[in-house]
């Protein structure tokens, strides 16, 4: 019994433990936009990026710049490499004998330090002009990816939003077909109407239940893409504090969509400028390798032989060098193989020129697709707003005389399909205002 207690007392501290942890969050959608730019997972990377793309831009930046090198050297003979010359002569003897002679010391040291410059070198001043377009392109990736990431926000957000709104609905309506099922099955049973009108009002109402859970599993569902998107854990407490309809209101902006569109602001186009800018420094290289290259080296440092290790010692002699290196490097004839490369980069230039004007048609048909788009969704807005008061009106009508015995329950379910179909209509054209504006504002670069 104790230990009962004991382990029951755990698993309650554990859980009061978990609960502590669980992290709650509650947001607008321009907070949960600021969130996501922040700590979504492709914008924490597209930030790594970026600091990648500075450390190589310095790299490149330090390969022209002083150069130092070190090393050490030791080699021990094990046995002296012998050297050979005819007898005879100085060395006297038979003429036709060998003698071998053996050069050197067991021993040998060598310590020395090397100092480089490059003095010039035409495709280093242009990897130099590359290394910052390499910047400034994974800068342009990394604010093509907040806009998508904003666009990608809002579509959940407004997704949750819709979820919710439906479930709301979804929850009144059987309540209030609950309520006419339970009257007209009283009136069945006072033997006043059919119980083929209980039957219909049963069939619907079991139509509205399903729709009803399943809506719920969507919400759920929809609640995690849009923490998934915030990059915050699934399992978090999320509360949102706009609601659906105020959203709407202030999206509904048709003097919006009719502004000039500046396609030289839109961040794919930019991209693409920045993609024939890296093609003109990929030709530019190629013609910089027909120019020299200049480069020194100076070098110092010490040797030391000896037949036993004694190097550490004081009274061992090092004996020093220094020199000084100059070199030039002149290209003359490469057989046509630095024109073909030239030729090669040149034409992938013109191919860059030509993706840059693709690139900005494009992005004109898209502006005005989208225009279209967010322009028919206030239209279809107002519309189904219309429709959803026309049918409230005709369900409450075609209600009265159901309970009446004026109408069928044929009618009487039809009026409600109608109903159930132009409330959920009603939800996703504010939430189409929402995302067309979106998708809009992409294109146009709004932030």
């Amino acid at each position: 019994m104790k230990n009962k207690l004991i382990l029951t007392l755990f698993l309650a501290i554990s859980f009061l433990h978990a609960q502590e942890k669980k992290e709650s969050y509650s947001f607008s959608l321009q907070q949960a936009i600021e969130h996501a730019i922040k700590n979504n997972y492709s914008a924490l990377n597209a930030n790594r990026d970026i600091d990648v793309a500075k450390q190589k831009k310095w790299e490149t930046t330090a390969a022209g710049l002083p150069q130092i090198n070190a090393g050490v050297n030791y080699v021990n003979n094990f046995e002296l490499t012998q050297q050979g010359a005819a007898g005879g002569g100085p060395f006297g003897g038979n003429p036709s004998d060998v003698l071998t002679f053996a050069f050197g010391t067991k021993h040998n040291m060598n310590a020395a330090a090397t100092l480089s410059q490059l003095i010039f070198d035409g495709s280093y001043i242009v990897a130099l002009q590359a290394s910052k377009t390499y910047l400034k392109y994974y800068e342009n990736a990394k604010r093509k990816n907040n806009t998508e990431i904003r666009e990608m926000v809002i579509n959940a957000y407004g997704n949750v939003l819709l979820a919710e709104e439906s479930v709301a609905i979804l929850e009144k309506n059987k309540a209030t077909l609950s309520k006419t099922l339970t009257d007209t099955e009283e009136t069945y049973k006072n033997g006043l109407i059919e119980e083929e009108n209980v039957e219909q009002l049963q069939i619907t109402l079991a139509a509205i239940n399903s729709n009803l859970n399943n809506t719920k599993r969507l919400q759920d569902v929809a609640y995690k893409m849009l923490k998934l998107t915030l990059g915050i854990d699934i399992d978090a407490d999320l509360q949102l504090t706009d609601k659906l309809d105020s959203l709407s209101a202030s999206n509904l902006d048709l003097a919006f969509s009719k502004g000039e569109f500046a396609v030289t602001n839109n961040i794919n186009y930019q991209m693409a400028t920045n993609f024939q800018e890296q093609r003109t420094l990929e030709l530019k290289l190629q013609r910089s390798k027909a120019l020299p290259t200049l480069s020194a080296a100076v070098n110092f440092g010490y040797n030391s032989f000896a037949n036993e290790f004694n190097f550490t010692s004081s009274q061992q002699k090092w004996n020093n060098f220094s020199n000084l290196g100059v070199s030039l490097n002149v290209p003359i004839f490469s057989s046509f193989g630095r024109s073909a490369k030239t030729q090669q980069a040149k034409i992938a230039l013109d191919q860059a020129k030509t993706q840059l004007i693709q690139t900005e048609q494009q992005l004109k048909l898209e502006y005005e697709r989208a225009k279209s788009e967010y322009e028919f969704s206030i239209e279809e807005y107002a519309t189904s707003k219309s429709n959803l008061n026309l049918a409230e009106r005709i369900e409450r009508k075609q209600q009265i005389k159901f309970t009446e015995g004026l109408s069928s329950s044929f009618d009487f379910s039809e009026a409600q399909r109608q109903l159930y179909t132009a409330q959920q209509n009603y939800l996703q054209s504010m939430v189409n205002i929402i995302n067309k504006k979106a998708t809009l504002e992409k294109i146009i670069n709004k932030n």
